[in-house]
C-alpha cells in the first residue's frame, strides 16, 4: 500500500487548483486559507484529543514543527494564491514553482548531506523541462501581461516556502505524529496569515456554494489528506525523492482540467507530460 503513496499524492495535490478555480473569486486569498487553516485546526484538533495522540515531549520539536508549517503551509499556499488572485496564470505559477526539485537537490547535499546521482540530476533537468512544455502555451500568453514582473513576486516567495520548508522538515522534524503535529503546523501558519490578511485585505467572503465546496475540497483533500502524505514521504525518502513528484503535479492538473473543464490540451503538452513522467522515473529509481 505504501508504494502507491507518492501516486496518491500526485493525485490529491493535483486537485489544488480546484480550489483556486472555484473559491478565490467569492473570497482574498488570505481569508480564504484562514478560514481553511482554522477548520483543519479543529478537526485534526479534535482527532488528536479523542485518539489521545501523542504531542511533541520536547518543545524544540514544537518549535521546528511549526516553523515548517509556516514555510510549507503560510508561505507556500499564500504565495500561490496571492499570486493567482493578482493575475498570474496557474500555467506561469506552476513553472515558478517548479523549480523547487532542482533548489531541493541543491540544498539536499549542503544541509542534509544527500548524495544526488547524476542520473537523478539528469531526471530532475528533463522533469523541469517538461513542466515547461506543458504549460508552455500559458506562459506565452501571459509574457506580455502588465505587471508580470510584480506578479510573480508571490510566487517566489511561494517557491522559497516549499524549498527551505521540504528541506527544513527533513532536517530537524521528520518524524511526528500526523494529527498534532497538523494542529502545531497550521496555528502559527493562521497566526500569520491572519496578521498579514488583517492590514492587506478586506476581509470580505461571499459564502456561495461553490466557495463551500471549494473550502471543503482544501480542507478534507488537500490539507487532511495530501499534506498527511507529503509528510509521510518526508518522513520515509529522501528529499530528492519527494521534491521530485512535484515536478508530476502540472502535467495531472492540465490532465484533470482537459477532462473535467474541457481546457485546451496541446501536442506540446502531451510531450511535456511524458518528458516529466520519465525525468521523475530517472530521478527516483
Amino acid at each position: 500500500m505504501t508504494r502507491l503513496y507518492p501516486l496518491l499524492f500526485v493525485l490529491l495535490w493535483s486537485t489544488g487548483f480546484i480550489g483556486a478555480k472555484f473559491g478565490l473569486p467569492y473570497a482574498e486569498p488570505l481569508v480564504f486559507l484562514c478560514i481553511r487553516y482554522t477548520l483543519v485546526i479543529a478537526l485534526m484538533g479534535a482527532a488528536a484529543l479523542l485518539a489521545r495522540a501523542p504531542w511533541p515531549q520536547d518543545p524544540r520539536q514544537w518549535l521546528h514543527i511549526g516553523l515548517t508549517g509556516v514555510l510549507v503551509h503560510g508561505v507556500y499556499l499564500g504565495g500561490v494564491f496571492t499570486a493567482i488572485r493578482h493575475g498570474l496564470p496557474a500555467g506561469v505559477t506552476a513553472l515558478v514553482v517548479g523549480l523547487q526539485p532542482l533548489l531541493t537537490a541543491l540544498g539536499a547535499g549542503v544541509l542534509l548531506g544527500e548524495r544526488v546521482l547524476p542520473r537523478q540530476w539528469a531526471g530532475l533537468v528533463l522533469g523541469f523541462a517538461g513542466v515547461g512544455l506543458v504549460v508552455a502555451h500559458k506562459v506565452a500568453a501571459a509574457a506580455d501581461a502588465h505587471g508580470l514582473t510584480a506578479m510573480l513576486v508571490p510566487a517566489l516567495a511561494a517557491l522559497a516556502g516549499i524549498t527551505v520548508g521540504t528541506l527544513y522538515q527533513k532536517r530537524f522534524c521528520p518524524a511526528f505524529d500526523l494529527r498534532t503535529g497538523a494542529v502545531i503546523q497550521f496555528v502559527p501558519s493562521l497566526a500569520l496569515s491572519a496578521l498579514v490578511a488583517w492590514h492587506t485585505e478586506s476581509l470580505t467572503v461571499a459564502w456561495t456554494g461553490s466557495f463551500v465546496f471549494a473550502l471543503m475540497w482544501l480542507v478534507l483533500v488537500l490539507s487532511v489528506g495530501a499534506i498527511s502524505l507529503l509528510n509521510l514521504l518526508i518522513r520515509s525518502g529522501s528529499a530528492v525523492n519527494v521534491a521530485s513528484l512535484f515536478y508530476l503535479t502540472p502535467p495531472t492538473t492540465a490532465l484533470i482540467a482537459w477532462a473535467a473543464f474541457g481546457e485546451t490540451l496541446t501536442g506540446l503538452a502531451l510531450a511535456g507530460m511524458g518528458l516529466t513522467a520519465f525525468g521523475v522515473w530517472l530521478a527516483r529509481r
